[in-house]
């Protein structure tokens, strides 16, 4: 079974869909992430509704808040 940071590592470079708590959704590629799954977005937009509604560029999203990350087109 794949642990979540292996999963992250796979990861890493390609785009993914982000949501937090509150039901806040990111998309952008996985630049990076530490043991906290404290993650960093580059090219990074915030969603709603699966339409963008603002362009970020890098952010850094604190893992505590992530709901989940899946892989984005």
């Amino acid at each position: 079974m794949a642990r979540p940071l292996d999963v992250l590592n796979r990861s890493l470079n390609t785009p993914v869909l982000v949501r937090l708590k509150g039901g806040r959704e990111f998309r952008g590629v996985l630049d990076g992430y530490d043991i906290h799954m404290n993650l960093v977005l580059i090219n990074a937009e915030e969603i709603q509704n699966g339409e963008v509604v603002k362009k970020l560029g890098s952010v850094v999203i604190r893992g505590d808040t992530v709901v989940f990350v899946s892989p984005s087109q």
